[in-house]
């Protein structure tokens, strides 16, 4: 049997508990819910570019959140799969 992290067991009760209030189960760590808060943030104030600092502005709020999940994953914060 594996020794579960704390932080692993905060996020289960955290879904156990919003299951009881018929909520969905978050699905990803609150570290990796910071990192897209910050990207978001970026978009808002229009600072988000699409690759490097000289590539184009992101616009559209999808094209940010994908972004944003995706400096996430690389960060190595548990994030939902990519869709295909």
């Amino acid at each position: 049997m594996k020794k579960q992290s704390k932080r692993s067991r905060k996020d289960e009760s955290l879904a156990e508990k919003r299951m009881e209030e018929g909520k969905k189960p978050v699905k990803y760590s609150r570290a990796g819910r910071g990192k897209v808060k910050m990207v978001m943030d970026e978009w808002k104030s229009n600072k988000l570019h699409s690759g490097s600092k000289k590539g184009p502005k992101v616009k559209s709020q999808s094209q940010a959140i994908a972004i944003a999940l995706s400096e996430a994953r690389k960060a190595g914060f548990k994030e939902p799969k990519k869709r295909r």
